[in-house]
């Protein structure tokens, strides 16, 4: 048995093969080129041949992909491990000594003693795989439009203070409008109202709601006009960069917002090529959004041995602790999982509260635990352990039915 822990890094590796009499080879580099990664494939390819040879690597995010392609491609047992239970592995030694080195030895020894209990790495359908980097492309510019929002919103308290309690955002989702946006783009800031005169002013709002097709009513342009005159703003109109930053916000939340919408329909046209896209769609309070949201951040739910896998994935397990004569009664939920699928999991959980869905029995169970006195918040992650229960068992009787129902050509 030979062992051979790669310490991945941006780039390039160190590799230690190692076996349990002793070290095959001291700890070496690799670079990640195709020459460099063809020299590791050909030397493990020829150990192969005469030892039975298992890689183990951890999980970088994507540091260690062309690492894990060439070995794969080479026909390799490779192991790709959680790195918290290398971390926990690695720091049963006394000293604390740490560098590459040092960390490749440390990974060819657990292939060692974890020799049984490593399972090669199975790559997940295209799809899925595509699905997933788009959801969390999507999450990034969400958080990015969100910060635009913040940046734009503090600007106009300086410029046209209550103004977004006057003139409400109505984004519409895809290819929506925005009154906010368009209004604020028009006028920037409450001097430009005033300097107008009231009449003016509301003749011109008129003209700017007809333009961008929303209701041209007098008395909100009235409203918007005293709040103009009484408003106090900060940075002045005559301000050089007061208008530039104005414009440059609004440009920025646009085109991200665009780029949103954008990710956010590609992973609807992949999400609806799956079997599971009407099943999932089809749960209570899961709409276009949040279903395509849950199935990249789930992936394939065949993968899961059982509902508990699903739900220890999610992190919203609550392992066992007991001790002697002692036993917790009341734990908390680990978190050691996917922190995307359980803030996506509770946003279908606010979504079912909200569309007060009484027919779903997940609903019908969080109304139980708040009545129980659990905080509205705890209620709703024992809600989404429930639904995620629901949303396994939906899933693969999908699945099992697509199988009974495929046909098969007749042998000739």
């Amino acid at each position: 048995m030979i062992s051979v822990g790669m310490d991945v890094s941006k780039g390039k590796s160190i590799v230690c093969i190692a076996s349990r009499a002793s070290r095959v080879r001291e700890p070496f580099q690799v670079f990640h080129t195709e020459e460099g990664l063809e020299g590791l494939c050909a030397q493990l390819t020829e150990l192969s041949a005469r030892h039975q040879v298992r890689v183990v690597m951890e999980a970088t995010g994507i540091y260690h992909l062309p690492v894990l392609l060439h070995l794969q491609q080479a026909g390799l047992f490779v192991s790709v491990v959680n790195p918290l239970l290398m971390k926990k592995f690695a720091a049963q030694t006394i000293r604390k000594n740490k560098n590459d080195k040092l960390d490749a030895i440390k990974i060819a020894a657990y292939g060692l003693e974890k020799w049984e209990q490593l399972k090669p790495f199975t790559p997940t359908q295209q799809v899925y795989e595509e699905l997933r980097l788009l959801g969390r492309q999507y999450t990034h510019y969400i958080t990015l439009k969100i910060k635009c929002k913040q940046n734009l919103s503090c600007l106009l308290e300086r410029t046209m203070p209550g103004i977004s309690t006057l003139i409400s955002a109505n984004h519409t989702g895809t290819g929506g409008k925005d009154k906010l946006l368009d209004f604020v783009d028009t006028y920037w800031h409450y001097h430009n109202i005033t300097a107008m005169g009231e009449n003016a002013f509301v003749a011109d709002y008129a003209r700017w709601a007809r333009q961008y097709g929303y209701h041209p009513s007098e008395k909100k342009a009235r409203a918007i006009f005293q709040a103009a005159q009484r408003s106090v703003a900060t940075l002045p109109a005559t301000t050089p960069c007061c208008h530039l930053l104005i414009k440059q916000a609004l440009r920025s939340l646009r085109e991200i917002s665009q780029v949103a919408v954008e990710i956010l329909m590609e992973m609807q046209q992949l999400a609806v090529t799956l079997p599971e896209y009407a099943t999932v769609r089809a749960m209570d309070a899961v709409g276009d959004v949040l279903a395509v949201r849950l199935i990249a951040e789930i992936g394939d739910v065949r993968r899961f041995h059982s509902a508990k896998a699903l739900i220890a994935y999610a992190g919203i397990d609550s392992p066992e602790f007991q001790s002697g004569s002692f036993s917790a009664n009341q734990r908390h939920i680990s978190k050691r999982g996917s922190s995307l699928l359980r803030k996506t999991g509770y946003e279908v959980m606010q979504s079912l509260m909200r569309l007060h869905c009484t027919q779903s029995p997940v609903y019908q169970y969080i109304l139980k635990k708040e009545a129980e006195g659990k905080p509205k918040k705890v209620a709703k992650i024992a809600g989404l352990n429930k639904f995620l229960r629901i949303y396994y068992a939906k899933v693969q009787q999908s699945y099992r039915f697509m199988e009974r129902t495929r046909t098969y050509p007749i042998a000739c």
